[in-house]
């Protein structure tokens, strides 16, 4: 396997919880009530009385919140085979933080610069972030035309493009997605098989 290229990527995994569960933390209303359309629920008013660790969280506009945890991981970008995994807690930023401390293991043990592969286009602030870490991000190119007709300027420029590997991870990105798609539909990851515990929250690194 390579020990230089690599593609990460989240997805959300459902937590053992109903949507019942999900109740006020200062213990006012019922469980009907958290099901009503006019109730706002939201993470810093709720919690799950099964499952304290969940966030009611959705991945992608029109999509159905649910009680859920980020899964991440890191995949050889040449073989499409998984060497690294992460549990977090779903939040807006987990990916984008999971996706760094994963990445920087990588890095440390390969004593040497690793390009790093991703769905979707990057900022210019978390570009250079993985930069100042090692990582050359293999995205792609945010310079489409905006509604006033002016084009973006991407973060990625003709430094990272004029490599060959750099068309190489862009074709094979998506194979992490098999990764994911497996684990949901014909293994046990679409939905978890316990509870998390406050006292040790799902954030440790599994390889």
């Amino acid at each position: 396997m390579s020990d230089e290229h690599f593609s990460v990527d989240g997805t959300l995994i459902e937590a053992w919880a109903s949507q019942k569960s999900f109740r006020p933390k200062d213990g006012s209303g019922d469980a009907d009530a958290g099901q009503l359309p006019w109730t706002r629920r939201k993470n810093d008013t709720h919690a799950s009385t099964t499952d304290p660790d969940s966030r009611l969280y959705r991945k992608g506009a029109g999509r159905e919140a649910k009680l859920s945890y980020m899964g991440h991981a890191t995949m050889e970008n040449r073989h499409g085979l998984a060497v690294a995994g992460m549990v977090t807690l779903a939040t807006g930023t987990a990916e984008r933080r999971a996706s760094e401390t994963m990445l920087k293991a990588r890095a440390k043990e390969a004593g040497r610069r690793i390009t790093a592969a991703k769905t979707r286009p990057m900022t210019r602030p978390i570009t250079a972030k993985l930069r100042a870490i090692n990582v050359t991000p293999h995205v792609t190119q945010n310079d489409s035309v905006t509604s006033t007709g002016k084009r973006r300027q991407s973060a990625i420029d003709a430094r990272t493009t004029r490599h060959e590997g750099y068309g190489m991870s862009q074709s094979r990105r998506a194979m992490i997605d098999c990764i994911f798609g497996w684990g949901k539909q014909h293994g046990t990851m679409r939905k978890t098989k316990h509870r998390a515990s406050p006292a040790s929250p799902p954030t440790s690194c599994l390889t």
